[in-house]
């Protein structure tokens, strides 16, 4: 069964040969309400990476939880296979890197609703 979060890190490279990459769709919907300028491009490609790495991130520790669950399935329980699924520093180094990426992401966001509100005032 395929997670939500596995669908969306799947989804860009599948999508993409069919054009239809759903992450560059919602940059593309902002960017048609965002004022036409060199910031809002930055920032549209800014955010994009941003949500890239997130999702790629999230991806890896959602493996490392299917990895833990598979070591605990009956034919492969053993204490070394808890131990090596348990002893995990990459997927540490992939929440630490997610806390930022969220941090990121909220700040593009706001940057972007600024950016919206002065097309709608001007």
């Amino acid at each position: 069964m395929t997670t939500p979060a596995a669908a969306l890190v799947a989804a860009p490279a599948t999508l993409r040969r069919s054009g239809a990459d759903p992450l560059r769709q919602s940059m593309e919907h902002l960017g048609h309400v965002l004022p036409v300028r060199a910031d809002s491009t930055v920032l549209l490609d800014f955010l994009e990476d941003d949500l890239r790495e997130g999702l790629d991130a999230l991806g890896d520790v959602e493996a490392h939880f299917a990895d833990v669950l598979e070591a605990l399935h009956p034919e492969a329980l053993s204490p070394l296979g808890m131990v090596q699924a348990g002893d995990e520093q990459r997927v540490l180094q992939r929440l630490e890197l997610l806390m930022d990426v969220v941090t990121r992401v909220r700040r593009r966001l706001s940057q972007a609703a600024g950016l919206m509100r002065q097309t709608t005032t001007t």
